[in-house]
């Protein structure tokens, strides 16, 4: 009688088997998101009041490349406030937090879509306001006004000013906005040892008239020119007056950013306090969808 043949495992045969299994690749999640553009800044919007995130720092890292993700200058979070009507977070591409946005809070308060809003930041508690299709935020006082600071970079000396209006920025007053390497400059001025250790965004500005500015903006987080900064163009009115201006007084300042929407920055001067400071600009909906992460 013909013997029948006797399978044998070899050996770690098994073990191979439950070693592929660990290493099965974890299911993805499917979240639904809102691409919204402020004045040329846009951003990914995530409602994550039901808590699904508790950092949003890989998540930004991932999603706003603009090459394999989604792509944006940014990802916010609309979040639960006891505080307020509601908290937002916002997430630069490199995955650091950012204290505040200012078109980012302008995209925020337009996706909740009341017309009279209050908005918890890192930087303190702001007011909105929806007029139609535009959106004002009411900004934080300035801190650590600086007029004049002198930059040796390479053996060159570049007369910049400093304000914190949410966030650190550099403010650099030229003639030739077209020329200037955004990129490489702004790179330089943003990683200044005097503005160690958290660093800064830096604006590039020219004076267009009376009251009316261009300005193009190195973000810091973002890492490279963006097509606006609202509270870059914050910074460039108040420093813009600082220096030409210093009359007393209710300012309107028009800043115009590469992505050619206008901003409007309201402020009054008086007894040398910026108070009232107010930014207004367009903000919509580009489209809605879902990704897996």
């Amino acid at each position: 009688m013909k013997a029948k043949p006797v399978k044998v495992k070899a050996a770690g045969q098994k073990k191979e088997k439950q070693i592929k299994q660990k290493t099965k690749p974890a299911k993805k999640r499917k979240i639904e998101f809102t691409k919204m553009v402020a004045s040329g800044n846009d951003f990914i919007v995530y409602d994550n009041r039901a808590g699904a995130f508790k950092d949003g720092s890989d998540l930004a890292v991932r999603l706003c490349k603009r090459t394999e993700g989604i792509g944006a200058d940014g990802l916010i979070f609309i979040e639960r406030s006891k505080k307020a009507d509601f908290k937002m977070r916002i997430f630069n591409p490199d995955g650091s937090e950012a204290e505040m946005c200012g078109n980012g809070i302008r995209c925020a308060a337009f996706y909740k879509g009341k017309k009279n809003s209050t908005v918890v930041t890192l930087a303190g508690i702001l007011k909105a306001e929806l007029k139609e299709e535009a959106v004002k935020i009411k900004m934080t006082p300035p801190k650590n006004l600086q007029l004049n600071m002198n930059l040796d970079i390479n053996g060159k000396i570049y007369q910049v000013n400093f304000v914190n209006t949410g966030v650190p920025h550099a403010v650099y007053f030229v003639e030739d906005l077209d020329g200037v390497n955004v990129k490489l400059l702004g790179r330089l001025v943003r990683y200044y040892r005097d503005f160690q250790p958290e660093g800064t965004n830096v604006d590039f500005v020219k004076i267009e008239e009376l009251d009316s500015l261009k300005i193009r903006t190195y973000e810091r987080g973002v890492e490279d020119e963006t097509m606006a900064c609202g509270t870059g163009s914050v910074a460039a009115a108040l420093i813009y007056h600082q220096k030409f201006l210093q009359s007393e007084g209710n300012f309107v300042i028009e800043i115009h950013p590469p992505s050619g929407e206008m901003l409007k920055i309201y402020f009054n001067y008086q007894n040398n306090e910026y108070t009232n400071i107010w930014m207004e600009g367009k903000a919509r909906i580009v489209y809605k969808g879902e990704c897996y992460v």
